[in-house]
């Protein structure tokens, strides 16, 4: 079986600063739209919108421990995967909206990947840090490969056991 021309893994570094947000999400934008993903408006948006909240959090709660984020994105037959990995070893476990902190970050990453037919976890790292990530099905294209569910899928490190 012939992987289409759009798949593929792709893998970049930020600085844990806020102006990592709007490119993080203007590079993932870039490399669907150059890698001529077959993603529809309403979908792309959202992943957009995954990668600013990932990353957002990333730099907000994590960038003391951790300096350099991770953001990948995993493009296969029939479905977009987005991560965020940093090195601060707290795994949000929330996600619900806290009213006094904002924190809708991870509720609206949820939301969004529930809508869309994806799933979305948050995973340890074996150098202690954590990955949380998102994938989701690409309307219209017919996958031969089930959802990625986890940090392995096709790059990361695996995760630390439990």
């Amino acid at each position: 079986m012939v992987p289409a021309a759009y798949e593929g893994t792709w893998r970049f570094d930020a600085p844990a600063l806020d102006s990592s947000v709007p490119q993080s999400r203007h590079a993932v934008r870039d490399l669907l739209v150059g890698q001529r993903v077959p993603i529809g408006d309403d979908l792309l948006q959202g992943v957009l919108l995954i990668v600013s909240e990932l990353v957002t959090n990333a730099v907000r709660h994590a960038g003391v421990l951790s300096p350099k984020i991770g953001v990948e994105l995993s493009v296969s037959a029939g479905w977009v995967r987005v991560a965020v990995e940093d090195q601060h070893p707290y795994r949000p476990k929330a996600l619900q909206a806290d009213d006094e902190t904002g924190g809708r970050g991870l509720l609206l990453v949820k939301t969004i990947t529930n809508e869309a037919g994806g799933t979305c976890d948050v995973q340890h790292t074996v150098d202690g840090g954590k990955v949380i990530w998102a994938s989701l099905p690409l309307a219209g294209v017919t996958s031969r490969t089930p959802a990625p569910s986890a940090p392995g899928w096709p790059a990361w490190r695996r995760p630390a056991p439990s």
